[in-house]
């Protein structure tokens, strides 16, 4: 069944993570293998009563227009973020402290995927993003998310400020990440519930997202590049607050 409003999400783990959300309508689940790496997504075909249409790599690497699909494609209902006015609600569902990621402008599939499988790793509460010139959740960052992009709140809001803002009156202390900041990573106090800001590849945060932080903090750099792509840099900060909050 084909839809104008579908996705096809492709990958071994991408497409078990869309199988085991029931929330998810599937139209299709195609498979150009059958082996051990497979099985656990043919059982879950099994119980959700679906059919799998059987193809060659070939066929399925003719679908998608590349062959980066590990044998696997799940055509399903459009993935949207979800509403930016369940933000704090959501945030209050859960025991604080609370962790956030904001990612501002991060427009690379590729960075998203791995920022928001390392999001999924660090148990973060949420992802933020601003909903134009940043990337969504497309095929490729289901793929490099491993499906953490389902297991990972992501929100995409149309003021980023403004949501800032918000997270503040909550209670929440909004850091964010620039080369500028006289203040290392490992000096800041991550314990109580906090905003982790990352910037865009190159352009880094935006002035105004900047300004809006409580505080600012730099990853110490002891070789010879200057940075760190911003998924290396998201992976290494919410990890320093976990180690911080274990710690404590």
């Amino acid at each position: 069944m084909s839809n104008v409003k579908s996705q096809k999400t492709f990958g071994i783990h991408a497409a078990k993570a869309i199988l085991k959300n029931h929330d998810v309508t599937i139209h299709r689940v195609v498979m150009a293998r059958s082996d051990d790496r497979t099985q656990s997504i043919r059982e879950l075909c099994k119980r959700r009563e679906l059919s799998v249409q059987s193809v060659s790599r070939e066929t399925l690497t003719q679908e998608l227009g590349h062959d980066d699909h590990q044998g696997v494609m799940v055509e399903h209902e459009l993935s949207k973020a979800l509403a930016p006015k369940d933000l704090l609600s959501h945030l209050k569902s859960h025991p604080e402290p609370w962790l956030v990621l904001v990612l501002d402008g991060v427009q690379d599939p590729h960075n998203l995927g791995a920022c928001l499988r390392s999001a999924d790793a660090a148990g973060v509460h949420a992802v933020i993003a601003p909903s134009d010139r940043s990337a969504s959740l497309t095929p490729v960052v289901r793929k490099v998310a491993a499906g953490a992009a389902d297991s990972t709140p992501f929100f995409q809001v149309t003021n980023l400020v403004r949501t800032l803002e918000q997270l503040k009156q909550a209670g929440i202390w909004v850091f964010g990440a620039t080369d500028a900041a006289d203040a290392p990573l490992y000096q800041q106090d991550f314990t109580g519930s906090v905003a982790l800001v990352m910037g865009a590849e190159g352009a880094g945060i935006r002035r105004l997202t900047r300004d809006a932080c409580d505080g600012l903090f730099s990853i110490p750099m002891a070789g010879t590049v200057s940075s760190l792509n911003v998924s290396v840099a998201t992976g290494v900060t919410v990890f320093e607050v976990v180690r911080q909050r274990l710690q404590k």
